[in-house]
């Protein structure tokens, strides 16, 4: 049996930020990946986007010696015969990354071959860069169930938001302009459904495709407080040189 960092260890702040949504059936979210201190901790999720890379947050970083990527995770506490245990070759944060403004707040992790098949990444010539605001999409993890804490839940789990204005998240009764260009804001103006702690790094999916990268909140699923995900459309040309250069 395999640990989870209880709440009160996994020391990511409001930046970690899956909270009022259902769990997923087994193995149906192939692209997702748990990313875990060696020994089991899991602590991030993220998205496999090609056969060796895996896409996640910035503030998602650790040191690659303590850091192990587990694919065919379903449930945490119980082995099931599918996983898969991979560690990183190289960890490459997007050089803008700001920790303060959480702008750029987007990694690549490189290893071996994964048997996985990876998920449909955002392509400029096909798709928007944003969507309609109204768009519902899936975010998915093994994020805190509550926000006032707890542990993560044993199974992963997902929930439907939608997009939101960003105009209406900058404005004052919510992130007051805090909120970049690179930036996706999504989630229930009345709360009550979000990204949590632990989902951090993890896949927002609209239209059969990865537009964001759970990246930071005010706490979790808060009344005039969505979900702010790194937009991955604003990164495409990134995420491609990295790959072709590495």
């Amino acid at each position: 049996m395999r640990c989870v960092l209880p709440f009160g260890l996994i020391s990511l702040g409001k930046t970690a930020r899956i909270i009022g949504g259902y769990s997923v059936s087994h193995h149906s979210v192939k692209y997702q990946v748990s990313l875990q201190r060696r020994g089991g901790f899991h602590y991030c999720g993220g998205s496999l986007i090609r056969r060796r890379w895996v896409l996640t947050a910035a503030h998602c970083r650790i040191r690659a010696a303590h850091m192990q990527i587990v694919v065919g995770e379903h449930s945490l506490f119980r082995r099931e015969g599918t996983e898969q245990v991979f560690y990183p070759l190289k960890l490459i944060s997007h050089p803008q990354y700001n920790l303060t403004t959480k702008n750029g707040d987007i990694m690549l992790i490189k290893s071996l071959h994964f048997t996985v098949h990876p998920v449909k990444r955002f392509e400029a010539t096909r798709w928007p860069a944003f969507l309609t605001p109204g768009t519902s999409c899936r975010v998915s993890g093994w994020g805190l169930t509550n926000s006032k804490g707890g542990r993560l839940p044993a199974q992963l789990r997902a929930v439907r938001v939608p997009i939101v204005d960003t105009s209406w998240c900058n404005g004052s009764q919510s992130y007051s302009g805090k909120l970049t260009r690179n930036m996706i804001c999504a989630g229930f103006w009345s709360g009550g459904k979000d990204a949590c702690r632990g989902d951090s790094g993890g896949p927002l999916i609209c239209q059969g495709r990865l537009y964001g990268v759970v990246s930071w909140g005010n706490n979790c699923a808060e009344i005039h407080y969505p979900g702010v995900y790194t937009a991955v459309a604003k990164f495409r040309k990134w995420i491609d040189w990295t790959i072709f250069q590495s």
